[in-house]
């Protein structure tokens, strides 16, 4: 199993700092919710009672958002949560709302596969730079929601990043690379 399929350690110590166990440093909510958004399962640990306090802390970080104003969940979604815990057989809600993501993922995936499925456009010169910038605008606009789904290529992860700027900069490249080849075309 390689380390992005299994879940990231987190360990919360006594003084409440968090610790990722993969690079040796402390980590902060906003470095968690990167993580996440970047496609990575995590898990929040206490080191000394060895609680799993994943939920609590994804919740923080959710209030988190919401305080600082970015609407996460409008409040009728809110009101009903609180309202499926208030009444008998309300644990159906918690299995509604993960079969809705798992949908939600699984079109991503199938939106991402029906682009890349065998497309004329694909032997047009420079069809690659076209692709990468048509996941790059989906990953961008799903905001890292998609879970499991990471779009893009090995380049589009920071530790491939070689410190050359990332995606804008290899898209830049890709869309310069096009339009010469286009140009040679005419």
């Amino acid at each position: 199993m390689s380390d992005q399929d299994k879940p990231l350690l987190i360990k919360r110590y006594a003084s409440r700092r968090l610790y990722n166990t993969e690079t040796s440093d402390y980590v902060t909510l906003e470095d968690i919710a990167g993580f996440i958004r970047e496609g990575r399962e995590v898990q929040i640990v206490d080191l000394k009672s060895g609680d799993d306090l994943t939920r609590q802390y994804l919740l923080q970080i959710i209030a988190e958002h919401e305080s600082r104003g970015e609407n996460i969940l409008p409040v009728n979604v809110l009101n009903d949560l609180v309202r499926s815990y208030m009444v008998p057989g309300g644990g159906v809600m918690p299995q509604f709302l993960q079969s809705s993501f798992e949908m939600l993922r699984e079109s991503q995936d199938k939106m991402v596969k029906n682009m890349n499925a065998m497309n004329p456009m694909a032997q047009i010169p420079g069809f690659e730079a076209i692709k990468a910038q048509q996941e790059a605008f989906l990953k961008a606009m799903t905001g890292g929601f998609s879970g499991g789904w990471t779009g893009g290529t090995e380049t589009d992860k920071p530790e491939a990043d070689n410190g050359e700027g990332g995606d804008l900069d290899d898209i830049k490249r890709q869309l310069a690379e096009l339009q010469d080849k286009l140009s040679k075309m005419k």
